[in-house]
């Protein structure tokens, strides 16, 4: 006899199955997933970490009958995978026909076909259809599949019906492929998918299994860490960069690097999508395997309306995390704000504001490390503007150059302690 436990933890919902086998109640379950984190230090023999993350940034108009394919990077590998499905900001309950995972094609990265041999069927306690609550998570159950780093994999979904607003991520820098009409989860061939969205639906994280315990790192951020400026569909936000680095290192010491970045988003209020203090647990504590946070988050609390004229409020923030984190034994690294001089939002005051804030991150005590990333790209004759060789163009946002620069400047030796 098995006896069946539903724990909402972090917005996950969680079925604890007590004893032997699988039993579901009813005629569809609602989800059965992992437990939502277990601390590093007492992971059991599993090793279950992260590998992607897309935080939902807001909610879209829903494709009814179609089927959606996205494409996402790994940034360790492993043995099986299991994936994260979001209705959190949804307001009606999530129905979903199918699900697959596959790696993408060797040779069209930019196609949705998949790599023959490797589709998979995503079941949620043992179903393949699945209905996810309003403002819960999903998480499938684990399937084998042999996963390299830097690798992209195809999660598709079908939607047969209306589920209301769809929860997504919505710049994702990836262009990702629709199927207007029917069940086409499990097409190798992507024929069907004659459209394509540079958002992703519904798919908000991806765990691996591995051999080694190294964890994760989540990268907490606004447009600056979602990668905005950077080249489309080629993994070049400065997460990736950091994740390309840490492939280098023994294996032992291989993290995920997991990108919580929200394009418009704000340390304090809601901008695009919940503050980073109302989306911490989902998206950071949630997650699975974290041991490292790193927080590059208060620019357009500084320069968007309303604007924070109080450093000491962005001071607090930043603690409130730091407390929440250390709570579960994460370390955190404090990211200074990079400079925005000749952006549009740009005044004096909001640049005094912008340097206490950093005086604070550099030498207040509040992280456990800092990433002086203000210091790496600022031009030196102009320290309240960015480098040219750095610059977008619109004197906030980074090129492909700054990016790498950001992630070339953390010490890896301080993700870990």
């Amino acid at each position: 006899m098995v006896r069946q436990t539903l724990v909402a933890v972090a917005g996950v919902l969680t079925l604890t199955l007590m004893g032997t086998g699988v039993a579901h109640g009813g005629r569809e379950p609602v989800a059965r997933t992992a437990p939502a984190r277990t601390p590093p230090a007492r992971t059991a023999a599993a090793h279950w970490t992260g590998t992607w993350e897309g935080s939902a940034s807001g909610t879209v108009a829903a494709l009814p009958g179609a089927s959606i394919r996205n494409v996402v990077h790994t940034s360790v590998g492993g043995t099986a995978v299991r994936v994260r499905i979001s209705n959190r900001l949804g307001t009606l309950p999530l129905a979903l026909g199918g699900a697959t995972l596959a790696r993408q094609a060797r040779n069209a990265p930019k196609s949705p076909d998949a790599l023959p041999g490797t589709m998979r069927t995503l079941t949620f306690g043992g179903r393949k259809r699945v209905t996810v609550p309003v403002g819960r998570d999903a998480v499938s159950d684990s399937v084998t599949l042999t996963v390299p780093a830097a690798t992209n994999l195809l999660v598709t979904l079908h939607t047969p019906g209306d589920s209301g607003p769809a929860t997504y991520h919505r710049d994702a820098l990836q262009t990702n492929f629709i199927a207007p009409k029917g069940n086409r989860v499990a097409d190798v061939r992507g024929t069907a998918f004659t459209a394509t969205t540079r958002s992703w639906y519904y798919v908000t994280g991806v765990d691996v299994r591995r051999a080694e315990a190294a964890g994760s790192v989540v990268a907490l951020g606004d447009s600056l860490t979602d990668g905005s400026g950077s080249t489309p569909s080629a993994n070049r936000r400065w997460p990736d960069r950091l994740a390309e680095r840490i492939r280098a290192l023994p294996a032992r010491r291989q993290q995920g690097v997991l990108n919580a970045g929200v394009a418009g988003n704000r340390l304090l209020l809601e901008g695009r999508g919940p503050s980073a203090l109302a989306r911490f647990d989902a998206d950071v504590l949630s997650r699975t395997g974290v041991r490292t946070l790193i927080v590059m988050e208060g620019i357009n609390d500084i320069k968007s309306a309303p604007n924070q004229t109080d450093p000491a409020a962005l001071g607090a923030a930043y603690r409130e995390i730091v407390r929440r984190a250390h709570a579960r034994g994460i370390r955190v690294v404090g990211a200074t704000l990079t400079p925005f001089g000749g952006y549009g939002g740009y005044t004096d005051k909001r640049e005094r504001v912008r340097q206490e804030v950093n005086r604070i991150i550099r030498t207040g005590g509040v992280f456990d490390a800092v990433a002086d990333f203000d210091a790496v790209v600022r031009d030196p004759s102009r320290p309240n503007r960015m480098l040219a060789a750095y610059d977008l163009g619109d004197h906030l946002h980074f090129n492909d150059a700054g990016m790498r620069a950001l992630a070339d400047s953390i010490d890896l030796k301080a993700l870990a302690g």
